[in-house]
């Protein structure tokens, strides 16, 4: 199931969530494994990544910014691919993702991407059918400390 979709029939952005890492493992159980999809005229490439419930709120918070015209980096950190996404690159006009995967490939790719309105309600949309599918199920109540949540 796609958490992110981003096409303009030329270049494509995708991170597609591909379900519970360590599913029934109470510490490691709301862990989602995904992949980051990248396609262009000149790359083409799959990035593994894994989600954890943190992540999917900081990507909600992220399309607040971008609806409101500011640039993001969702995924800042150094064990995972680094994703910037601007609503207006001002070289090229339009939408604009960044992927970086510095710390394990080293690759990096750029794509304009000339989207319909209304994309990013449509990114709202599949983080909602995400959160769905694979709803937070255990609690942290203490730092190392877990439980199912009733």
């Amino acid at each position: 199931m796609d958490l992110i979709s981003l096409s303009d029939g030329d270049n494509s952005f995708r991170v597609r969530v591909l379900g519970r890492s360590s599913a029934g493992l109470l510490h490691l159980h709301d862990r989602l494994d995904a992949e980051v999809l990248v396609t262009s005229s000149s790359v083409t490439g799959r990035l593994a990544m894994t989600l954890i419930p943190s992540d999917l709120e900081d990507w909600s918070r992220a399309l607040d910014e971008l609806a409101g015209g500011r640039d993001v980096c969702w995924r800042d950190d150094d064990h995972s691919p680094e994703i910037r996404i601007q609503p207006r690159n001002e070289e090229h006009g339009c939408v604009a993702v960044r992927v970086e995967d510095l710390g394990i490939s080293c690759a990096s790719v750029f794509l304009p991407m000339g989207l319909q309105d209304g994309w990013i309600d449509e990114q709202r949309r599949l983080l909602e059918l995400v959160r769905k599918q694979w709803p937070s199920e255990v609690l942290e109540s203490s730092p190392g400390v877990y439980e199912w949540r009733r």
